[in-house]
């Protein structure tokens, strides 16, 4: 989830300030429980668990859904999400200074990759599953999800700095998540960021995920596939390079070129790494965030 410093988290920032919910938080993340078995283990009424259920499904953290068991009727409750970005205003007015590119999931210039695989647009499948000729095929950049196991894919796109504006930060966020054939929520995979030629570092994505549907899946995709990612922001600036806020490697705004006419960006998962467990790339219209690759440059 991401969220901002406004009134319209609230709901979100309230359903934290309890230690009793941070407590039940916990017991969710390991596995879904019903409102009888988390007030015996926290040792509360299940009346008390209701309410701090009740404002934690409100917040959009924990999704509790009514089944049928032999005393009758019970509620499950699971965890939805597995963090909360914080989006905070910006310090000075220059750093609002910059420029922003749009990158469609299929917009891509190059790939090279290996099954399983496949792209679709919100409405139909492109191609075949599992063939790569169909990430040639001219349907592609109408797609808005993207799937292989192993291999990369590179997006290019032009540089409108301009002389006068000094670079300060490059800021690149997308949804992205690991390619389990099927899916399973326990599949790591490496996943490197390659900018201009120049890897900027690595995160390893813990699974595919498909235990839920994903908020801005079409309805028509399979529930037994990949239905939505996590959102990742890198940035890259003076300090280093970063991902949400973990550094990730030295490489610096300077080491890569920031300056030239266009942008190389590769999302890989390399032959040589730990976890070969693929890449999903996301777009608007598929997953929890309903947006494809943004790139932000800051400057002053």
């Amino acid at each position: 989830m991401k969220i901002d410093i406004s009134e319209k988290w609230l709901p979100v920032y309230e359903a934290l300030d309890s230690s009793v919910r941070i407590k039940i938080i916990n017991l969710l993340s390991e596995l879904p429980l019903n409102i009888k078995e988390i007030a015996s283990k926290l040792e509360l009424s299940s009346a008390i668990i209701t309410m701090h259920i009740n404002k934690l499904e409100k917040a959009g953290i924990v999704k509790g859904e009514r089944t049928k068991s032999k005393g009758g009727v019970q509620k499950i409750c699971s965890l939805l999400l597995d963090g909360i970005i914080i989006d905070f205003p910006r310090k000075t007015q220059k750093r609002l200074n910059h420029h922003e590119y749009i990158v469609l999931v299929g917009q891509y210039t190059d790939f090279e990759i290996t099954p399983t695989c496949g792209l679709a647009t919100t409405e139909k499948i492109i191609g075949y599953f599992d063939d790569t000729r169909s990430f040639l095929d001219s349907q592609r950049v109408a797609a808005k999800i993207l799937w292989f196991t192993q291999g990369f894919v590179e997006y290019k796109l032009p540089n409108y700095l301009l002389t006068t504006q000094n670079p300060s930060e490059l800021e690149i966020s997308m949804e992205i998540g690991s390619e389990a054939p099927g899916a399973n929520k326990n599949w790591p995979s490496d996943i490197s960021f390659v900018m201009n030629g120049i890897k900027i570092g690595e995160w390893t994505s813990p699974g595919d995920f498909a235990d839920v549907k994903g908020k801005y899946t079409p309805n028509w995709w399979n529930s037994d596939i990949n239905q939505y990612g996590m959102l990742k922001i890198i940035k890259i600036n003076d300090k280093g390079s970063f991902i949400d806020g973990e550094k990730i490697s030295d490489i610096k705004l300077s080491d890569i070129n920031i300056r030239s006419k266009q942008w190389k960006l590769r999302l890989e998962v390399a032959a040589d790494a730990k976890h070969i467990g693929g890449l999903t790339v996301f777009g608007s219209g598929f997953g929890n965030y309903d947006q494809d690759l943004i790139f932000r440059l800051y400057y002053t």
